[in-house]
């Protein structure tokens, strides 16, 4: 029997790299609605439970976030990284 092993941070942090190039590949394409709620849902939950356990800091998730955009959209603006913040306050708060 093969003995689990738990994933390292990098190797979360990756996922988390993975799912949103995914979503943000997706929004690009728009797809139906359902899924693109669906998997912006996935996302949320999946950073929301790296912050509840202290696995990822807020700061490290709006680097990951901005770095995704980037690469999907271009350059983001102040705006976006407000929205981006605002977003990642309501996950915290919730």
């Amino acid at each position: 029997m093969q003995k689990k092993t738990t994933p390292t941070k990098a190797e979360v942090l990756r996922d988390l790299e993975t799912m949103l190039r995914d979503v943000l590949t997706a929004s690009g394409a728009v797809r139906s609605y359902s899924r693109m709620a669906r998997a912006h849902g996935y996302v949320d939950g999946f950073m929301r439970g790296l912050l509840d356990t202290g696995f990822a800091s807020k700061q490290e998730l709006l680097e990951i976030v901005a770095r995704e955009r980037t690469r999907a959209a271009g350059p983001a603006t102040s705006q976006a990284r407000e929205e981006i913040e605002a977003a990642l306050d309501r996950i915290i708060a919730a």
